[in-house]
C-alpha cells in the first residue's frame, strides 16, 4: 500500500510538472481571477429560495486568450441569464466530474488577452430542499457560507491554488424580518443591508436575530452578536471572547503591523461554527453558556484574526496555499494562545495537533501537492503545516521568523503572497539545514523516524545512542531523566538515514531518556522517541479507554497516569483518570482531577462537561442532590460530547427528584406536543410538516410517515430555554412500532416564530 501511494503521488507530481513547462512547450490557456465579487441576493423565505445576481470582475492570469468563463455553482442553482461586458451571452450548464459542482461555460463577447480584464454578471435562483450549517432558508434564519458554492466563481477550494478571494460588495435583501450579517462595514436599512467588505475573502451572510454587545477602550471595533435573550453568563463568555480577539488583534499587530481596519464580528449560532472570514466568527451557542471559554473557541477566534493579515490584507495563491492558509494560521494563533493563556496551554494544542497527525502520517502525501480530493487534507495541512512552521521559527528564532513573514506580507499586498516565494526566502536566511527541512515538509510524504537507545555509562559519561532514519538531517535535542528526577538536555545533529549520540556528565543514574522532547518533527512512529520504550501516551489513553469501558478502574487508572507521565497537560488522559478513580470509589482524588480541570485557564468543552457529571455523581453519593443538580447543569449546557450530554440530563432529573424539586416544564411546550403527538399518530405528511420548521429534520419526518407507528406518546419530562425563541425540553417516548413495543428518552428542540411552536430539532434520540 505505502509504494502505491508513493507511486500515485510520483504520478501527481509528474504531472504537475507537466503543467510548469515554457509557454512553448504547452498550450497557451486562459485562467481567471476574480478581482472582486459584487452580489445581491433576495432571500425568499416561503419558497425557500435564494435569488441572485452576482458580479464578477476578473482577470486573464493565464498564459493564452480567453474566449469562455467557466465558473463554478452549487448543482441545485438554476441559471436564468448571463452577460460578459455589459453584453447578453450564451451559457451552457454541465457537472464537474470530481466533484458534481455545476460549471458553468460563459461565451465571451470579445476574446480576452493575457493580463486583461472583463466583467461577468449572472442571474440565478437557488431551491434549497434540506437546511444544513452550509445552506439554510427557515422562518427564523439564513445561512449561506462558501462551501455551499451559492455564488459562481472560477476555482475553488479543490484547486491547488486555492479559492477565489476578493474584496465583496454584497447586498441582503430580507423583507425586513431578520438582522444580516457579513463581512466589512454595513450601511442601508433591516430589509435590504449592504456590506463593502474591503480584504481578500469569499462571500458569505447569515440572517437572524441577535443582540449585539460592543467592545471597549482597546477592545473597540469588536462585537459580539449573541441571540437575543441571552442568560448572564452567555453575555459573560461573549465579553471574554471579545477581550480575547482584541489581545489576539494587538498581538498580530505588533508583529506584522496595523490591524486592517473591518470590524470584528463573534457571531453566536446553532450550526455553521468555526467558520470564519473576514474578521467574522461564528461561535457556537453552547460555548456561550459554559463556565468559560473553551480551547476550541479560543483557537477559532485567533486563527479568525491571523487571517486578516494571512489572507485578508494580503491574498494568499497559489500551489500549496492551504499550507499557510490553515497551517501557518494555526501555527501563528497557537503562539498567541502561548503568550495570552501561558505555554501548557499552548503544549496542549500543539499535543493536540500531534496527536491528529500520528493518526493519518503513515498515509499522507506532500504537504505542496494536497488538496480536499484527499482524505488528509485538512488534518494534514493545519497540523503537519504548523508542526513544519514550528520548525522554522525555531531555527530562525521567533523574531526574525515573525519579521520575515511581517516584510513578506506587507511586499506582497496588493499582489499575492506565494509559498514558493516565502520558502525561498526562508531557505536564503536560514541556510542549507532549514532549506532541507522546508523541501522534505512540503514536498515529500511524512518519512521520518526518531529513535533512541537505552543510556548507558562508558567510563565517567553516560551515553544515548541516537538514529535518524528520515531523508533530511536533524538537530535535534536529547533530553534524559536521572533516578533523582533532574532532567538534562543536549543537543545533537544527526545526518540523514545516519546514527548519532548524546553525552552526558552527570551524578546518578539516567532511568529515562527522550529524543525531540519538544515533539518539533512530524513521525511515522513516535513510540521509537523514548528509552527504555513505554507505552506511547496515544497507546497508553487508548488502554485506559478501553480498560474503562469494561469497567477494570484499577487498570484505566494505571494507563491514564501512564500517558500522563509523557503529557501531563492532555485533558482526556485527565479526564479518564478522575472517572476511572470514581469508578473505583476513590471520590476525593476524582474531584480533585475534575476541579483542576475546571481550573485550566483553557479547557476543552469535553473536559468540562465530564469534571461537571463527575462532580455532580460526587455530589448525588453524598446526597447533597441541590450541588449534583448545578454540576449536571454545567455538563448539559457543556454541551460537548453525545455520551456525557445523555448521562447529565438524566442525572439531572434523577438529582431534582432527590432535591424534592420538580423540574421546569413550558406549558405551551406540553400543549404543543400534544399537536404533534396527534400530528405522528394521524401520519399525513402535510399535518407532521405543518409542525416542523421548514427545511428541517426531513429524514425525521420521512422515519416516521415511513413507518407509521400504531401508538406513540411523548411526556415532557423537563424544558429550558436556550433563547428568547428557542427551547429544549427532555421527553420521554412510548411508542409501538411495526408490532414491537419501543420506550426512551429524547431531546427535542423548539422555535417558536407567529406565536407558535414549531419542532426545530432532535438533538438526542434513545428511543429502542
Amino acid at each position: 500500500m505505502k509504494k502505491f501511494i508513493l507511486t500515485l503521488f510520483l504520478l501527481v507530481a509528474l504531472v504537475t510538472g507537466a503543467s510548469r513547462l515554457t509557454p512553448a512547450q504547452e498550450e497557451a490557456r486562459a485562467a481567471w481571477q476574480v478581482t472582486k465579487f459584487d452580489l445581491t441576493v433576495n432571500v425568499g423565505v416561503a419558497e425557500r429560495v435564494l435569488n441572485a445576481r452576482a458580479v464578477l470582475s476578473a482577470v486573464n492570469i493565464g498564459q493564452g486568450v480567453g474566449r469562455t468563463m467557466t465558473v463554478r455553482l452549487s448543482p441545485q442553482a438554476e441559471v436564468k441569464s448571463a452577460s460578459a461586458g455589459d453584453a447578453a451571452t450564451t451559457f451552457r450548464s454541465r457537472p464537474e466530474a470530481k466533484t458534481s459542482i455545476q460549471q458553468v461555460t460563459i461565451d465571451l463577447p470579445s476574446a480576452v488577452n493575457s493580463g486583461g480584464a472583463i466583467g461577468v454578471a449572472i442571474e440565478y435562483r437557488l431551491p434549497l430542499a434540506d437546511n444544513s450549517a452550509l445552506a439554510a432558508i427557515s422562518p427564523l434564519n439564513a445561512q449561506f457560507l462558501p462551501l455551499s458554492f451559492w455564488y459562481p466563481a472560477p476555482n475553488t477550494q479543490f484547486s491547488l491554488r486555492g479559492a477565489d478571494t476578493a474584496p465583496f460588495r454584497l447586498t441582503v435583501n430580507t423583507g425586513g424580518e431578520a438582522t444580516a450579517i457579513s463581512a466589512g462595514k454595513s450601511s442601508g436599512s433591516a430589509a435590504a443591508q449592504t456590506f463593502e467588505q474591503p480584504l481578500y475573502a469569499q462571500p458569505f451572510f447569515l440572517t437572524g436575530k441577535w443582540d449585539a454587545i460592543e467592545g471597549a477602550g482597546d477592545a473597540r471595533g469588536v462585537s459580539a452578536f449573541v441571540l437575543s435573550g441571552a442568560a448572564p453568563v452567555e453575555r459573560r463568555n461573549a465579553e471574554s471572547a471579545i477581550a480575547v480577539a482584541a489581545a489576539a488583534r494587538a498581538y498580530f499587530a505588533a508583529a506584522f503591523g496595523e490591524a486592517p481596519d473591518v470590524p470584528i464580528k463573534l457571531v453566536t449560532v446553532e450550526r455553521g461554527a468555526g467558520f470564519s472570514e473576514a474578521g467574522v466568527v461564528l461561535v457556537s451557542a453552547a460555548a456561550y453558556r459554559r463556565q468559560k471559554l473553551d480551547s476550541v473557541t479560543a483557537l477559532t477566534i485567533a486563527e479568525s484574526i491571523a487571517r486578516l493579515w494571512m489572507g485578508g490584507s494580503t491574498p494568499l495563491r497559489g500551489e500549496g496555499v492551504s499550507v499557510l492558509r490553515e497551517g501557518l494560521v494555526r501555527f501563528l494563533a497557537t503562539a498567541f494562545i502561548e503568550k495570552h493563556f501561558g505555554r501548557a496551554a499552548a503544549d496542549a494544542e500543539r499535543t493536540r495537533e500531534r496527536t491528529a497527525y500520528a493518526a493519518i502520517s503513515k498515509r499522507d502525501g506532500p504537504l505542496m501537492q494536497s488538496t480536499p480530493f484527499f482524505d488528509t487534507h485538512f488534518n494534514a495541512a493545519a497540523n503537519k503545516g504548523a508542526m513544519i512552521w514550528r520548525l522554522a521559527d525555531g531555527a530562525l528564532g521567533r523574531e526574525a521568523f515573525f519579521l520575515i513573514l511581517k516584510n513578506e506580507l506587507q511586499a506582497k499586498r496588493g499582489d499575492a503572497l506565494v509559498l514558493a516565494n516565502l520558502r525561498s526566502v526562508l531557505g536564503e536566511r536560514g541556510g542549507a539545514p532549514l532549506k532541507a527541512a522546508l523541501d522534505y515538509g512540503l514536498d515529500q510524504p511524512t518519512d521520518m523516524d526518531l529513535l533512541i537507545g537505552v543510556p548507558r555509562q562508558e567510563g565517567g559519561e553516560w551515553v544515548v545512542a541516537l538514529r535518524n532514519a528520515g531523508p533530511v538531517a536533524v538537530n535535534v535535542p536529547v533530553a534524559c531523566t536521572t533516578e533523582s528526577g533532574q532532567v538534562v538536555r543536549a543537543e545533537v545533529a544527526i545526518p540523514a538515514r545516519d546514527f548519532g549520540e548524546a553525552r552526558f556528565k552527570v551524578a546518578g543514574k539516567l532511568v529515562r531518556a527522550e529524543i525531540d522532547p519538544d515533539k518539533l518533527y512530524p513521525q511515522i512512529d513516535y513510540s521509537n522517541d523514548y528509552a527504555p520504550r513505554p507505552t506511547t501516551p496515544e497507546d497508553a489513553f487508548a488502554e485506559a479507554a478501553k480498560f474503562f469501558a469494561r469497567q477494570d478502574y484499577a487498570k484505566a487508572e494505571e494507563k491514564a497516569r501512564e500517558a500522563l507521565k509523557s503529557a501531563p497537560q492532555t485533558q482526556e488522559a485527565r479526564v479518564i483518570l478522575g472517572r476511572a478513580l470514581l469508578g473505583g470509589n476513590k471520590t476525593e482524588e476524582a474531584a480533585k482531577v475534575f476541579r483542576s480541570l475546571l481550573d485550566d485557564p483553557l479547557p476543552l468543552a469535553t473536559a468540562m462537561a465530564w469534571a461537571n457529571l463527575g462532580l455532580g455523581e460526587i455530589a448525588l453519593r453524598q446526597n447533597q442532590a441541590s450541588e449534583a443538580v448545578k454540576f449536571f447543569d454545567q455538563a448539559v449546557t457543556a454541551d460537548a460530547e453525545y455520551g456525557a450530554t445523555l448521562a447529565a440530563r438524566a442525572l439531572r432529573i434523577k438529582a431534582e427528584a432527590a432535591a424534592g424539586a420538580a423540574p421546569p416544564v413550558d406549558e405551551s411546550v406540553k400543549s404543543f406536543v400534544a399537536q404533534l403527538d396527534a400530528a405522528i399518530r394521524g401520519g399525513r405528511k402535510t399535518e407532521l410538516d405543518a409542525q416542523i420548521i421548514p427545511g428541517e429534520l426531513a429524514t425525521f419526518a420521512k422515519g416516521i410517515v415511513g413507518n407509521q407507528p400504531e401508538t406513540w406518546q411523548t411526556k415532557v419530562l423537563r424544558t429550558e430555554r436556550l433563547s428568547a425563541d428557542r427551547v429544549a425540553a427532555d421527553v420521554l417516548i412510548n411508542a409501538k412500532v411495526l408490532g414491537k413495543e419501543e420506550s426512551g428518552t429524547a431531546v427535542f428542540i423548539f422555535d417558536k416564530f407567529g406565536g407558535a411552536w414549531k419542532l426545530g430539532g432532535v438533538e438526542l434520540f434513545e428511543v429502542r
